[in-house]
């Protein structure tokens, strides 16, 4: 239904939104990966005027209610009792307690090295799924170990402040990450996209606002590329991405929807380079190949698992 939607308002765009799933995943994989690597810039400059966890749980409270309201406008099937609490079971891992942990922790961690850091989210999804008693082959493994070979490279000499229970806490958040894609794609949420995801980002940005406030954070001095930084993160960081993921979610595996932890960091570097200065050494240059070699693998290996299936 939502892609429906989105094809109905593109007749008056100058572009043309792809017509088939295989377009429409590249789509959603495009956002992700451009959207979600740029985020860590951008929450760099909010936090000039937001402490870490109001700023996490805020910006996805409001994006959720965004879009509810834009879903409610559409009359969607209005989903059971059983659904909202799905969905906000998977909006707690994904949201409250994924970007909550994250933030947390980069109060202490460099940016850089907090995007190194989630990018094992795939190796989490790949563990939890083998738990679940998904067969994961030889190839998958060998892939998820490529990308994590490319993320060691990556971080490699980076002299970014951090401490133990900072990124302690960053990989907690990746672990809940994971946790949280399991969960998507396991339970039954409510068939409308665009009103499961609003349900999922604004319960969960819910409880961290909660948190924030309860724990005493409050909003610093107002500057206005801060809140330029925070209305990105709301509208395009939150609103549009997390679409894009839920969409993923249902219609690839939770490897391919994952990998995007592996593409992120690479972007996250570019924009640092371009826009902050940051040095592109050559270890950069080598790891931006092995990672996107193992998305590339986790790809064909999945493809090949589908075909033989």
């Amino acid at each position: 239904m939502s892609l429906q939607f989105l094809n109905r308002f593109s007749r008056g765009l100058p572009i043309r939104l792809p017509q088939s799933r295989n377009g429409q995943v590249a789509l959603a994989l495009a956002v992700v990966y451009l959207v979600w690597g740029s985020t860590y810039l951008a929450v760099h400059v909010a936090l000039g005027s937001f402490p870490p966890l109001l700023l996490s749980g805020m910006r996805n409270l409001f994006a959720g209610v965004g879009l509810f309201i834009f879903a409610a406008r559409r009359n969607p099937v209005w989903p059971s009792a059983a659904e909202i609490r799905n969905a906000g079971l998977v909006g707690t891992m994904l949201v409250g307690l994924s970007s909550g942990m994250l933030a947390y922790g980069m109060r202490t961690v460099g940016t850089g090295t907090a995007a190194v850091m989630v990018a094992t989210v795939p190796l989490f999804a790949t563990v939890i799924a083998a738990v679940a008693g998904r067969k994961i082959g030889r190839g998958e493994w060998f892939a998820v170990g490529l990308g994590l070979v490319g993320i060691a490279i990556l971080s490699h000499g980076d002299s970014a402040p951090g401490s133990a229970g900072g990124s302690l806490a960053i990989l907690c958040g990746a672990l809940f990450w994971a946790g949280g894609a399991h969960l998507a794609g396991r339970l039954k949420l409510p068939s409308d996209l665009f009103l499961s995801t609003s349900l999922q980002i604004g319960l969960g940005g819910a409880m961290s606002t909660l948190v924030a406030w309860v724990s005493g954070e409050r909003m610093l001095e107002v500057h206005f590329l801060p809140v330029l930084a925070f209305i990105y993160l709301m509208l395009i960081g939150t609103m549009a991405a997390y679409v894009a993921y839920g969409f993923l979610i249902r219609h690839t595996s939770p490897i391919i929807a994952s990998s995007c932890m592996y593409v992120n960091p690479v972007v996250a570097v570019a924009l640092g380079a371009l826009l902050l200065g940051e040095p592109v050494t050559r270890s950069t240059v080598v790891a931006t190949v092995v990672i996107l070699a193992s998305v590339g693998l986790s790809f064909w290996f999945d493809y090949r698992k589908k075909g033989l299936a």
